[in-house]
């Protein structure tokens, strides 16, 4: 699914490193699953969470067997975009909104401005209905939970795959981001798990596994967009093996 700050790009190289030592049945957790284009390339028992309520139900309608219509007007678009700040959680909806507010915004930003072809040759609406039932059965199976991260139960043993927003780039929504306190989550639960983490940087206490120069629209500035993706894991991880 189109999204803002997709990982589907690098999937295959992220998920080589994070999976190299996984055992048979091992949880496998995205806290910061965003448009599920890591964990629908892996298998097993999987937990992807998001902080995004009409993200979460747009992934479970999915799961579902929802299918978006082959066609949403700017019009339409407008009219989701006015209607969601006023709706309640359970709005028959949910999906609906989700689905709009993501796959049909310019870069896959949260209502970021509807794509448009200016030149008559793509129709987005359709192809963004055939990515999303492309990627539908690759969902099954998933436990997909709505909640902050540090509300997310992990089992122990996990491998933890944290996409979190990143410092200094355009987050999807209004939600604060405290990077400290995110630092401080990942050392905790990093003493029962295996955890791994997308950012352009890290404390100093955190080693660099894996880095990719990469396009880059996220960072706030008119100069460069070229970034370079980096895989964290923390020193103190014991859990870690070589």
């Amino acid at each position: 699914m189109k999204y803002m700050g997709s990982k589907n790009r690098h999937a295959k190289e992220i998920l080589e490193i994070v999976l190299k030592d996984r055992h048979p049945n091992q949880w496998y957790v995205e806290p910061f699953v965003g448009g599920a284009n890591v964990i629908d390339k892996v298998t097993g028992p999987r937990i992807g969470n998001d902080s995004h309520y009409y993200l979460i139900e747009l992934l479970k309608a999915v799961q579902n067997g929802w299918e978006p219509p082959d066609e949403v007007t700017e019009l339409t678009y407008s009219t989701f975009r006015t209607l969601y700040p006023n709706v309640s959680i359970g709005h028959p909806d949910a999906a609906m909104i989700g689905y709009i507010g993501f796959a049909l915004s310019y870069g896959g930003k949260w209502f970021g401005g509807y794509r448009r072809d200016k030149i008559g040759k793509r129709n987005y609406s359709l192809e963004a209905k055939r990515n999303l039932l492309k990627q539908a059965p690759n969902l099954q199976g998933i436990t997909f939970v709505h909640g902050d991260y540090t509300d997310l139960v992990i089992p122990d043993g996990s491998i933890v795959y944290c996409d979190p927003p990143y410092s200094g780039t355009t987050p999807y929504n209004d939600t604060a981001w405290d990077v400290e306190d995110f630092w401080n989550w990942v050392r905790k639960i990093s003493l029962k798990n295996q955890v791994f983490t997308s950012e352009y940087n890290a404390p100093e206490d955190f080693e660099c596994i894996w880095s990719k120069e990469v396009n880059n629209t996220l960072v706030k500035d008119t100069g460069s967009k070229r970034g370079t993706e980096k895989l964290f894991v923390w020193s103190g991880n014991k859990l870690w093996v070589e």
